[in-house]
């Protein structure tokens, strides 16, 4: 799995070397479109903070609906 993941992110490292207007493209439409996936696809880490800002959000929103 590992592997894989290596694989598909140097592959994209290549890809954005050899057209670096990509990079710029990708990040304009995920700015735009508020793609959440960034902050998913990382690591174990990435997914446990990203959890814990929605609990928060979610916490602060009952207490000032209350």
């Amino acid at each position: 799995m590992k592997d894989e993941q290596d694989k598909h992110e140097k592959r994209k490292r290549e890809e954005y070397e050899k057209h670096p207007m990509i990079n710029f493209a990708d990040s304009v439409n995920r700015s735009q479109f508020g793609d959440l996936r960034g902050l998913t696809q990382g690591g174990c880490l990435n997914q446990i903070i990203t959890i814990i800002v929605i609990a928060v959000l979610f916490l602060i929103f009952q207490f000032i609906n209350k």
